[in-house]
């Protein structure tokens, strides 16, 4: 073979395993997106079962105030337990393990909202390894005959700007 096409097939495959990492990336954002879904099905369990809402429930400040004529210094109110007994215990699967555990109410929502902070953060994470992908192989012109590049760019580098920016 002669060089150029040496270089050829080693561009593509090149685009080949960036093509493959970029729909295992969809493929992970996708299961990630199942899981978030439900715990955020579970944490709205737990609320309802907790008869609160995420702003039913009030500040530490607001409960300090009210109860002034106790003398409580700090009264300490959960956002998703309000005034439901947060030692009352609840059953609980943990994930990957098919596990049941009888573990109290407090720490029930406090592991499922960790957990959703947590896939959160890895769901932007896989957005941008997706978007940044998909840049890099539009700029390789393999998408060319579907998306323009500088269309493709322009909508990987669009960027949310504050309300009080835009009235400027």
């Amino acid at each position: 073979m002669d060089d150029s096409m040496k270089q050829l097939q080693e561009k593509l495959i090149e685009v080949e395993i960036e093509a493959e990492n970029l729909l295992l990336a969809r493929q992970q954002l996708i299961e990630n997106d199942r899981v978030r879904n439900g715990n955020r099905e579970a944490l709205t369990a737990l609320r309802r079962r907790a008869k609160t809402t995420k702003t039913s429930v009030p500040t530490p400040f607001e409960s300090l105030m009210r109860d002034v004529e106790s003398r409580l210094l700090v009264k300490e109110v959960c956002s998703t337990c309000g005034n439901h007994d947060s030692k009352e215990k609840t059953w609980v699967m943990f994930p990957g393990a098919d596990v049941f555990a009888n573990i109290p109410f407090h720490a029930a929502h406090t592991i499922l909202e960790k957990d959703q902070t947590l896939l959160d953060y890895e769901a932007k994470k896989l957005q941008s390894f997706v978007k940044e992908k998909s840049l890099w192989i539009s700029d390789q012109g393999v998408l060319a005959d579907s998306i323009n590049p500088d269309v493709l760019r322009s909508m990987v580098t669009l960027t949310d700007k504050p309300k009080t920016e835009q009235n400027e």
